[in-house]
């Protein structure tokens, strides 16, 4: 899979979770997708696959282990780095996943506003 289609299949699917908006923080060609101000997914500007944030340091250390996943630059070690090979039904279930880890700490007005999770 080409890396823009792999991006354009991220972007997708970050769209369609309800409050997620896109920006590039850092300039230079960065999708970071966000829930209430707070980031839950990037896609970096030179390196192919998306970073996710995951439930903690030991869920990101067993995905890095099992090699689904890899460290990525930059990011706490409660995140990981999927590449573009990544099967696309683990990485729709990260992107899910780090979207709910980072919703669920937003104050409960906040996830009331943006409505409830689709599915």
């Amino acid at each position: 899979m080409s890396a823009s289609s792999f991006r354009d299949r991220v972007n997708a699917h970050c769209a369609g979770l309800p409050g997620a908006e896109r920006s590039d923080p850092w300039g230079g060609g960065h999708d970071a997708w966000k829930v209430g101000g707070k980031m839950f997914a990037c896609i970096g500007a030179i390196n192919p696959g998306v970073s996710v944030k995951c439930a903690d340091t030991e869920t990101a250390q067993m995905l890095i282990e099992s090699g689904v996943a890899q460290r990525p630059k930059y990011f706490h070690a409660s995140w990981v780095h999927l590449p573009e090979t990544c099967d696309p039904d683990e990485l729709a279930h990260r992107l899910d996943s780090a979207y709910r880890i980072i919703r669920s700490k937003l104050p409960k007005r906040v996830q009331a506003a943006i409505g409830p999770f689709p599915g």
